[in-house]
């Protein structure tokens, strides 16, 4: 073989050889190969023990939700819709129906004054969406012929400071559970109607005592003018 042949064949002996290992700044071999051509074994990891202190300190504030003293009668998931002016038509008395929120509708019947009111919150942000006195003139209408829904309108207290006239919609998952909550808000509408009934003869009763004593007190004043 010529001298050119034996040249051209060198080369190949030096690929075929084995790499050197790389070495990185410090001569240390590079990670993934121990110091006999094996694999490192991982770094054992180090628990943080640091600590660090909140720059506030919140104080744990007891929520009343103004429903500890009363009782539910009937919960159903309900869609609210509202028949308002919408944020964009403030105050131009455009009004059309809005979607309020999504949540329970609840009756609840106060432990006390045994008064039934309606009360739903946004399941979210726990807004209030409906407050108000089950008024026994109060009179449910389907929605447009829809037998999953019904409109009302009361004088609501859902923004906390006055009352309000809404005109409110209750839309729900069926015709059945429709039905079910027209029957449950109809029989807080006659528990209603028996206790403001009641609460008439009551104050009736008292001013009629009032005014027997104040009678009584008149004619011993005249006997006593006469004596």
């Amino acid at each position: 073989m010529s001298a050119f042949g034996e040249a051209a064949e060198k080369p190949k002996e030096e690929e075929t050889a084995a790499a050197p290992a790389v070495e990185n700044d410090e001569g240390e071999k590079a990670k993934g190969e121990d110091a006999e051509g094996g694999e490192d074994e991982p770094a054992p990891e180090e628990e943080s023990t640091a600590t660090f202190t909140p720059v506030v300190r919140l104080a744990e504030v007891e929520v009343v939700s103004g429903e500890d003293e009363e009782d539910v009668l009937y919960k159903q998931r309900s869609k609210c819709f509202a028949y308002t002016e919408a944020m964009l038509d403030k105050g131009t008395g455009n009004k059309s129906w809005c979607e309020r929120g999504v949540g329970d509708a609840k009756i609840l019947k106060h432990k006390e004054s045994n008064r039934i009111r309606i009360l739903m919150r946004q399941e979210k942000t726990l807004k209030i969406l409906i407050n108000h006195f089950i008024d026994p003139r109060i009179s449910l209408t389907p929605n447009a012929g829809n037998d999953r829904s019904w409109v009302w309108v009361a004088f609501d207290f859902s923004n906390g400071e006055t009352l309000e006239e809404m005109t409110f919609a209750l839309r729900f998952k069926d015709a059945e559970i429709s039905s079910a909550f027209k029957t449950a808000f109809e029989d807080a509408q006659n528990e209603n109607k028996s206790l403001l009934s009641g609460e008439d003869k009551a104050e009736g009763a008292a001013e009629a005592d009032e005014a027997a004593d104040a009678i009584a007190a008149l004619s011993t004043d005249d006997k006593k003018d006469k004596e």
